[in-house]
């Protein structure tokens, strides 16, 4: 982060994200501040405490997008979860620790992911001589008469050693250092072939060891959760590893024993820890649909307490110490970025302890038919860049003219405006309904160019437009 100022942050959301300056700005500062805040002196770091941010607006105008992207650029812990998955305490369902439980997981697989990417060469070293002795072993095996073993000693009823090694006779030795060198020429030979690439295809026995892993349901006060227990680490050398032998080719077992060498070289324990610190004290949580949460109950039948779902979030917004499987988590200086429509409930509806919690409160404007022209063309990942990318793969040349994305801009603001606003998602329901007989024929149209004009689109929204009650259902 100390490579990206907010400017800078901004200027990497626009390339995704159209509008919505403000929300950029408000996330930009947020994430520069989590740097600023570690450059200080140990004293003066715990008492900052980040300023969490409540974005409000309505669907499909970048909430969302502003978080998947956020993460990319921090390179930190973060998860979206919505808000509607948790429930009070005492019901059935998942509790509010879930969410820095989910983030820890997600700390941990990251910095596994960073720690495994380091050792990958001497993992893939590792692998390659492991892959060479295999196939040595498995030539040798095809070349041995049947039925011959050699055992470095004698070995007595039951599989007891009845004592050391006889004594070998000349001729013995001479054999040994025989086949000695001719093990090393079969894999001098094997090695030459494997580094030419002649072995990729050939097929390989291999031992690939196998954790234990089931998932536990746990009934307890907070509800029922999911954990994944390893039952080896937890009863040590009680229980044998379990292995399963598999047949594949050699350019796919070069991938499984240099991932199983690349564990090996990681100490879980030193990823358990870096990844609770970068958890504590870079972590972010996208927390969604804060507003289907808001709000009194109604009184009509048991339903689960939406004001009880928010006093529970409270203390882990506030800060506290939720326990995991790799540890303590102290949550005090975690980001929480909330999201809302808010087009029922509104901010105020939250409990005023919660409100609190989320100082810094960012209002996304609704998007314009300009915003949706932009929204076309501009972005890097662009509705229009994604179908020609997507035609072109059945040989499918397709042109979007300006007058042709202006009138697909302009038919999504009108269908928003007329009836519910859904954002920007309006417009993948008008491009698949523009591009519908395309797509439709596309294998058979290998080597077409096709023009989508103005023209084009009006012809194929024109009876949905004009009916009312049918552009209700269609778009």
């Amino acid at each position: 982060m100390e490579e990206l100022t907010p400017r800078e942050i901004v200027a990497e959301l626009d390339k995704y994200i159209i509008g919505q300056d403000a929300a950029k700005k408000a996330v930009a500062i947020a994430l520069r501040n989590r740097y600023r805040r570690a450059q200080l002196g140990e004293e003066m770091r715990e008492e900052i405490i980040p300023k969490n941010i409540l974005m409000i607006g309505t669907t499909g105008i970048g909430k969302t997008e502003i978080a998947r992207r956020l993460a990319q650029l921090a390179r930190a812990p973060l998860i979206k979860v919505e808000a509607t998955k948790f429930t009070e305490v005492g019901y059935v369902g998942r509790d509010v620790d879930a969410i820095i439980r989910d983030l820890t997981e997600a700390g941990v697989h990251m910095v596994q992911t960073e720690r495994m990417g380091a050792v990958e060469q001497q993992a893939r070293e590792r692998a390659r001589e492991r892959l060479l002795s295999l196939l040595t072993r498995q030539v040798e095996g095809e070349s041995r008469p049947a039925g011959e073993v050699r055992l470095p000693f004698l070995v007595g009823p039951g599989g007891a050693v009845s004592g050391p090694p006889p004594e070998q006779s000349p001729e013995d030795a001479d054999q040994e250092r025989r086949e000695a060198r001719r093990a090393e020429r079969v894999r001098e030979f094997t090695r030459r072939r494997l580094e030419a690439g002649e072995l990729e295809d050939e097929l390989i026995d291999i031992d690939v060891e196998e954790g234990i892993v089931k998932n536990v349901q746990i009934f307890s006060a907070m509800g029922v959760e999911e954990l994944g227990f390893n039952i080896q680490d937890m009863l040590g050398n009680l229980l044998p590893r379990q292995r399963s032998r598999k047949k594949v080719p050699v350019h796919e077992a070069r991938e499984i024993l240099a991932y199983e060498e690349a564990q090996k070289l990681v100490d879980r324990d030193e990823v358990h820890r870096e990844a609770i610190q970068r958890v504590e004290q870079h972590g972010i949580v996208f927390l969604d649909e804060l507003d289907k949460i808001a709000g009194r109950e109604s009184g009509h039948g048991p339903e689960v307490s939406r004001e009880g779902v928010q006093r529970d979030i409270l203390p882990i917004v506030e800060g506290s110490t939720v326990l995991t499987k790799y540890g303590p988590v102290d949550t005090h200086h975690i980001l929480f970025i909330a999201a809302g429509a808010f087009h029922v409930s509104k901010p105020s509806d939250l409990i005023p302890e919660l409100q609190g919690r989320f100082p810094i409160r960012v209002e996304l404007k609704d998007l314009t038919e300009e915003d949706f022209r932009r929204i076309l063309t501009e972005p890097r990942n662009s509705l229009v860049k994604q179908y020609r990318a997507l035609l072109g793969t059945e040989g499918v040349e397709v042109e979007f003219t300006e007058d042709g994305i202006a009138a697909i801009a302009r038919s999504a603001a009108q269908v928003n405006e007329q009836m519910q606003n859904i954002g920007a998602r309006r417009l993948h329901t008008v491009m698949e309904r523009v591009l519908e007989d395309i797509s439709f024929e596309a294998p058979d149209l290998d080597g077409a160019k096709l023009v989508v004009d103005a023209g084009f689109v009006r012809e194929r929204l024109k009876d949905v437009l004009e009916d009312r009650d049918l552009s209700r259902y269609i778009l």
